[in-house]
């Protein structure tokens, strides 16, 4: 039995050598020994390097809805790699692709070559279906998003022109000229409207900061309000005193008699 096996050991090594080359000649030339024994050319940038010819290139047809594009593309190639191609033609990102020849989804690490692509193949090419569902969150997202800064925008710019009211307000107290009280609570009823409306706002993404801004703003002005509310009312209406002009008495005129 010991005989045996030894008669089968050198059968092994014997037809190992006759096969043709060893894994380090083979991997010398740019070709690589499968597990089953198969010498094949190694797919890759150093076998390509090495090889004195490149791989010749073709041009594919692929349909997108309604667009067709034409492609020119290694025919060693990879799917992903075409989908790279292919998203500077479509403006789709390569996840977003899906690619199909022969009536088959392809991967992005099958070779175009080795599925059967040959010059002026046709292949399909779809977005991906969880891709349309994630933009189109995104885009309702993008939206919700525009509406709420929108909304704020509206307030500040409402905040704005109130406070310039509050500032000639001030200005005319301070300088001891009494304004009409009717005055002083419309700004403030004004200014607490806007901060019902900043309440409303939803609180998403930065929306909160901006709004605890504009909400400081709104508080800083109806106090400042409250204040001049209590110096007016200490202050006395103003006495309006009429000056009237004086005239001289007319000329008295000397008329001339005749006969």
């Amino acid at each position: 039995m010991e005989r045996t096996m030894e008669m089968r050991r050198r059968s092994g090594s014997d037809g190992g050598s006759s096969s043709g080359r060893t894994e380090e000649e083979a991997d010398g030339l740019g070709w690589e020994v499968r597990p089953s024994g198969l010498l094949v050319q190694r797919r890759g940038e150093s076998s390509v390097a090495a090889s004195p010819h490149p791989p010749p290139m073709i041009r594919v047809k692929v349909t997108y809805g309604a667009a067709r594009h034409e492609v020119a593309v290694s025919s060693i190639a990879t799917f992903g790699d075409l989908k790279k191609l292919l998203s500077v033609k479509t403006g789709l990102e390569p996840v977003d692709q899906c690619l199909t020849y022969k009536g088959k989804e392809r991967g992005n690490k099958e070779f175009l070559d080795t599925s059967g692509v040959k010059n002026k193949s046709k292949l399909i090419l779809t977005e991906d279906a969880t891709s349309l569902e994630r933009r189109y969150i995104e885009m309702r997202k993008n939206a919700r998003m525009q509406n709420i800064q929108r909304a704020i925008s509206d307030v500040s710019f409402e905040v704005d022109r109130l406070a310039d009211q509050v500032t000639s307000i001030e200005k005319s107290i301070s300088k001891g000229n009494k304004v009409a009280e009717v005055q002083i609570t419309t700004l403030i009823e004004l200014l607490m409207m806007q901060a019902v409306k900043l309440d409303s706002i939803p609180s998403e993404g930065d929306a909160p900061s901006q709004k605890n801004l504009q909400g400081k703003r709104v508080q800083k002005y109806v106090e400042t309000l409250d204040v001049l509310k209590i110096s007016n009312g200490r202050l006395k209406p103003a006495v309006v005193t009429t000056k009237w002009e004086t005239f001289d008495p007319p000329a008295t005129t000397n008329w001339e008699l005749f006969d």
